[in-house]
């Protein structure tokens, strides 16, 4: 299991959660963040540090969100990302997902 950044950090991308985590697994795109699931080490640092509550571990997010655990985990597959090994290793994700590129408030 891993947590998982959702909708409310489309287009504020706060950058808190990126500080807490200890493992770098928070990868900035265009619009929002995305945690690696394969690298998340679960330790939920990155959820109260966010202002926007944007980030649930991936077996509380409310059911209107529930989409976000894929997203996250798809956006490294799709963009050829994978795993780096941390976020810092690797300049920001060069696209979105094709729904949160998409997403409108």
């Amino acid at each position: 299991m891993a947590y998982v950044v959702t909708d409310a950090c489309i287009d504020v991308q706060d950058r808190s959660c990126i500080e807490e985590c200890p493992v770098d697994c928070i990868y900035p795109g265009p619009r929002m963040m995305y945690i690696n699931p394969e690298e998340c080490v679960d330790c939920g640092r990155c959820e109260p540090a966010c202002p926007v509550v944007s980030i649930y571990h991936e077996e509380d997010l409310p059911g209107d969100k529930e989409q976000f655990a894929s997203i996250n985990e798809t956006v490294f597959l799709t963009l050829g990302v994978g795993s780096p090994g941390g976020a810092r290793k690797v300049p920001p994700l060069p696209a979105d997902h094709e729904e949160v590129a998409s997403w409108t408030k």
